[in-house]
């Protein structure tokens, strides 16, 4: 008998790491508050929030395994989320040029029908090259950084932006596959992996 498995995200970079792993599932925005208590760590605040949005969906759909995730940048505990405006995303780059940032995700599943509630969260070390002025005007130009954190997105033109990493691909993208894929196994078994749709 398969299982209903919900991501409880629109973010279609997400969606698309879900279906290269063959998974089928259902999209569901949550639509839980992302605010948060500034005293909190990194770590505590994307925790905070993917365990919001997964209980959202989850009152909702008691049947389902529900995943959600919320992924933010960090540089010397300074958070970079999306930025407002095209001289923020500016003001951002220019702060993690020649230098190595953390991406986190925090992961939260929840099946209130097994009583299964798990949260976890991720690090990967990014480094950024040296950037002029003039790149990162051209690249801010092009729109992409305005709806990524930290202003970049390395699963397009923000590539070239980044000169190494340590830890998950997938997790800077937002969504680390390997550690959905080890709860998916652990709960529902290894039959839900690549069906293709």
């Amino acid at each position: 008998m398969r299982h209903p498995i919900i991501l409880a995200s629109t973010s279609p970079r997400r969606q698309e790491l879900l279906r290269q792993i063959g998974v089928a599932f259902e999209a569901i925005p949550s639509n839980a508050s992302e605010e948060f208590d500034p005293k909190l760590s990194p770590h505590q605040i994307v925790r905070t929030l993917a365990e919001r949005k997964c209980a959202a969906i989850a009152a909702q759909r008691p049947e389902a395994f529900v995943i959600a995730a919320d992924t933010i940048v960090v540089l010397d505990e300074e958070i970079f989320g999306k930025p407002d405006s095209p001289e923020e995303a500016v003001r951002m780059l220019v702060r993690l040029s020649n230098c190595t940032h953390q991406v986190i995700t925090g992961l939260a599943f929840e099946w209130r029908n097994k009583n299964i509630h798990e949260v976890l969260d991720v690090t990967t070390d990014v480094t950024f090259g040296t950037l002029s002025k003039e790149l990162i005007e051209r690249y801010v130009s092009t729109g992409e950084p305005l709806d990524k954190a930290g202003a970049y997105g390395i699963q397009g033109m923000g590539a070239v932006l980044v000169q190494s990493i340590r830890g998950s691909y997938s997790n800077i993208v937002g969504l680390p596959v390997f550690e959905v894929a080890a709860a998916l196994r652990r709960h529902l078994g290894n039959n839900i992996f690549f069906n293709i749709r």
